[in-house]
Parts: C-alpha cells; sequence; structure tokens
C-alpha cells in the first residue's frame, strides 16, 4: 500500500490560519478536509497518509487524533505539543488516551520560525525530545538549512529517538544553490535514527517554472545520503498546491526515483513511512 506521509488539513471556519494572510497564499486561502483529500489520493494509489499539525495548538493535534479515528484514510498523525512544558510526559499519556490516540506517531514544531538557529539544543527543548522518545514516538525536524547544525547535534545526543527531515530542510532550489545545504544533509543523514521526507520540493522552486529537472540534484543528494531505506514520499498537500497539483507531486516524486529497484520504490512510497512510524494497517492503530 502507498503511503503519503505528509499533508495537512485546515477549516477556517473552526481556526484562523494567520500564515495565509499574506498575498502569496492567495491560492490555499480555504479550507482543506479529508474529502478533498480523498479523490486525489485515490487516483494517485495513495491508500494511507500522515496528518501533520500546521499551528503550534494541542487543540489542533485532539482534533486531528478524532478525525484519524473517524477516517481510515488517516493511519498516522504527527501532532503539536509545548516541548518545552516540565509537564510533557502527562500530556503525551493524556493524548493517547483520548479519542484517536492509537494515531499519534509523532510529534512536530515549527523550528523554521525560531528566531534561534540553536533552539533544538535549549536544555528545556532536549527535556522535551527524551519525554518524545520515552513516549515511543517520532519527532519531526521542520528546519531551514541554516538550522541544521542545531539539528544534527541534536540528533546526536538522543540516539534513542527516531527523527524524520521534513522537505529535505528546504534546499535553495529556486536559486538554484546547494551548498552548504547538501554537506549538511549528509552529515545529518550519517546518523541512523534520522530518516527523511521526498516532500515539499515543489514549493522550494520556481513556483511558476519548475521542472523535475530542477528538482533532481536535491532528490539525487537526499537519495545518495539516506537510501530508499530511510526515504518516505510526502505531498505536503494543501501547501503543494501553490506550486503544482496532487498529481504533479506524485508524479514527479515517482519521477525523481525511476533509477530504484521496484522493491526500492516501495519503501519511498509507503515501506520506510510505515516502518519508521509504526503505522497499523487499515482498520488497526498504529504500533
Amino acid at each position: 500500500m502507498r503511503i503519503d506521509a505528509h499533508h495537512h488539513v485546515w477549516d477556517l471556519a473552526g481556526r484562523p490560519q494567520p500564515w495565509l494572510d499574506g498575498p502569496e497564499s492567495t491560492a490555499i486561502r480555504r479550507s482543506f478536509g479529508l474529502a478533498d483529500l480523498a479523490p486525489a489520493a485515490r487516483a494517485a494509489d495513495i491508500g494511507r497518509t500522515v496528518l501533520v499539525q500546521v499551528l503550534p495548538d494541542l487543540a489542533e493535534t485532539r482534533e486531528f487524533l478524532a478525525l484519524a479515528a473517524a477516517d481510515a484514510l488517516v493511519a498516522g498523525v504527527v501532532g503539536w505539543v509545548d516541548l518545552t512544558d516540565a509537564g510533557l510526559a502527562d500530556t503525551l499519556a493524556e493524548l493517547a488516551r483520548g479519542t484517536g490516540g492509537g494515531s499519534l506517531v509523532g510529534v512536530r514544531h515549527l523550528v523554521q520560525g525560531e528566531a534561534d538557529p540553536a533552539w533544538l539544543s535549549r536544555p528545556e527543548v532536549r527535556r522535551g525530545l527524551r519525554a518524545v522518545a520515552d513516549a515511543g514516538l517520532c519527532y519531526d525536524l521542520l528546519t531551514l538549512p541554516h538550522q541544521l547544525p542545531a539539528a544534527i547535534e541534536t540528533v546526536r545526543a538522543l540516539p534513542e529517538l527516531s527523527f524524520v527531515l521534513d522537505h529535505l530542510s528546504k534546499p535553495p532550489i529556486a536559486a538554484g544553490g546547494r551548498e552548504p545545504w547538501a554537506g549538511l544533509l549528509r552529515e545529518l543523514a550519517a546518523e541512523p535514527n534520522v530518516s527523511c521526507k521526498l516532500s515539499g520540493l515543489v514549493t522550494e522552486a520556481d513556483h511558476d517554472r519548475w521542472t523535475v529537472a530542477d528538482l533532481r540534484p536535491y532528490a539525487e543528494v537526499a537519495l545518495d545520503a539516506f537510501g530508499p531505506g530511510r526515504l518516505m514520499f510526502g505531498s505536503d498537500w494543501p501547501v503543494c498546491l501553490l506550486a503544482a497539483s496532487y498529481e504533479q507531486v506524485v508524479s514527479s516524486a515517482e519521477e525523481l526515483t525511476d533509477q530504484l529497484e521496484p522493491h526500492e520504490r516501495a519503501q519511498v512510497f509507503g515501506g520506510t513511512a510505515a516502518r519508521v512510524y509504526g503505522l497499523g494497517a487499515a482498520g488497526e492503530s498504529p504500533a
């Protein structure tokens, strides 16, 4: 079964999304739900998904878990919690006991928005990440290239925690640059407790004129660094709609992995996500 390891939903009637206020977000300034995603996923032969947090809001995490409990399309949820909260262990236990709690497979913080490039290295954040590891969850790294040094230090400091790097750490595709991003990505990939999502590339490229050839050098760095066994496909829908349709994102990922053997491609399009996130089969709770 093919898995989309990274997508979002939001309901503007239920919760404001201030990040959509700028003119660059006009195309996606509306509500998006699972009913909007399902036909596109089905057409692309995607059977399960991982729903990822949008806002730093614990109520949103609870809502996403309830969505997972009600819709078999969602195999797992990467929610948000306050990593600096001294009571984080109790919060994670409460989420696990609540509606859809078995679908909580990981947590994420919007590190890309933190002014401190070493935010991940703060003692209170490291304490929170240990609580995430103790709860048996993964941690999604949402970083920009200049934040990768702190991510590398953090991954090394917490070998007991499974990390997943989102969007290849957003390389500068539109500008055509690769360093220091590529070297830092390889350094991060040298640590065995981190995997990576082949996701978010089209929105880092020129939204109007991107081609698969523009994306390929960055995908090749990731494939070489992580290998298909630690790389997982994610659409980043509906954010991807700023630059491409769901179908285009899937087909571009297929083209970017066309050199792989069938069993290797199966890892990228489902096997890696299922293993790393501990996703159960349809109708089952995640491990």
